[in-house]
């Protein structure tokens, strides 16, 4: 296959779903793609970019999200796979320092950067924006992008910006200022999907989601059905946000959520003065047997001195805590009280930092249910909740263990 003269992607030859043929016939100027989750939409709008960068000549893709560390480990790992799943990254210019991939026979590239500050793209010119869980983006973000997407186009290929994201905030400025504007009426194309737009998902996970509608149907209208709704009753504050974490702590453990159709979750939990809680997102992957989390919790903690610190994991999983110890963890079955667990976690403060990218977004989502009246009730909606778990199992396990549970509320991060 010579390298001057490639095949085009040809979208009939690649497996797409509905939402990518949404995408690829749309002309407006800000195709808004809302779904619930699993939706495809960030997949098929990869797809789609994928399909310009070896296609299009001299096209500039820009593929953004808030923070760097985020966008490393979703859209930026998801693009570097599809090239390489389709052939094309070993005959691609890959500059891993930069984040750049060009494409030689066309001449157009993809860079791929965070936007926590706008003046690093004051300067440059698109020909195509991916906005990357757009609801992080602030309104003033969003019009310095539009205002760099004037980059020279071919007739019939026109600039365009897409947004992907979860419907959590009606109120928020992509649904009101934008999607329901009449200053950008015709400019806007809604991209609306769900779950059942992917035909790959599990009948388990297909459940999870179903059942949300009888835990509560705020969340339900959000995550299996893809309408903007709001996030209420969210159990846990905002966490602080820093940069680094300090370099020695009093006592450092783990929490650990067993999974496999659901991802199996590892947290590091480093305890100073008490209540102080710097969290480590470490593992949250699906399809990971006993003896593949074992392995990825090795690498992920290759100093074996660090495995004799305490894990404390699902105790609804006895032979799977017993072949770590075997392993030779020091796993022990976490005490698995709910309400009690989340009562102590809200007397302490947390710490994180960006790159932990799923524990924040569940952090954020982890609410407590209601019932068809919209009364809260004492039991959080089973969803999207395993680092939450894994932070729970871990904290008051070891607050129990240690006899360290403190009798002054601190509420947690105000």
């Amino acid at each position: 296959m010579s390298s001057s003269n490639p095949p085009s992607l040809d979208p009939r030859r690649v497996k797409v779903t509905r939402v990518f043929d949404r995408n690829y016939r749309s002309t407006a100027q800000f195709p808004v793609n809302v779904g619930g989750a699993r939706s495809t939409k960030s997949y098929s709008i990869a797809q789609l970019l994928v399909q310009r960068l070896i296609t299009r000549r001299d096209r500039k893709i820009l593929v953004s999200r808030k923070t760097f560390p985020a966008l490393r480990i979703t859209a930026y790992k998801l693009v570097v796979d599809l090239l390489s799943a389709y052939g094309y990254l070993p005959r691609l210019h890959h500059d891993k320092v930069a984040h750049l991939i060009t494409c030689p026979w066309t001449g157009a590239f993809m860079a791929f950067m965070a936007i926590d500050d706008p003046e690093k793209i004051k300067s440059t010119e698109w020909n195509d924006i991916w906005m990357e869980e757009a609801s992080e983006f602030d309104w003033n973000d969003f019009l310095i992008l539009q205002t760099r997407m004037s980059a020279p186009c071919a007739p019939g290929e026109p600039n365009q910006i897409f947004l992907s994201l979860n419907p959590t905030d009606e109120d928020g400025w992509i649904n009101q200022q934008l999607i329901l504007s009449p200053a950008f009426k015709g400019r806007v194309d809604l991209i609306e999907s769900t779950y059942r737009d992917n035909p790959f998902l599990s009948a388990e996970y297909i459940a999870v989601l179903e059942g949300l509608k009888d835990q509560d149907p705020n969340a339900h209208q959000i995550y299996a059905e893809g309408k903007f709704g709001k996030l209420t009753n969210v159990i846990y504050n905002p966490y602080v946000v820093v940069p680094a974490f300090p370099e020695e702590f009093d006592d450092t453990f783990y929490g650990l959520d067993f999974g496999f159709n659901n991802p199996s979750a590892l947290l590091e939990i480093n305890q100073k003065d008490k209540v102080h809680h710097y969290l480590r997102q470490l593992i949250y992957k699906t399809g990971l047997t006993n003896a593949d989390l074992i392995e990825e919790v090795k690498r992920v903690i290759p100093n074996k001195k660090h495995w004799r610190r305490p894990f404390y994991a699902d105790a609804a999983e006895p032979a799977r805590i017993e072949e770590f110890c075997k392993a030779g963890f020091n796993v022990h079955s976490a005490d698995k009280d709910v309400k009690p667990g989340i009562d102590l976690c809200q007397r302490l403060k947390f710490y994180t930092m960006s790159d932990n990218v799923d524990l924040n977004k569940e952090r954020a989502s982890y609410k407590w249910k209601t019932d068809k009246n919209g009364h809260i009730l004492d039991e959080p909606v089973k969803f999207m909740d395993h680092l939450m778990d894994a932070k729970r199992y871990g904290i008051y396990s070891r607050a129990k263990k240690i006899g360290a549970i403190p009798s002054i509320m601190v509420f947690d991060n105000d």
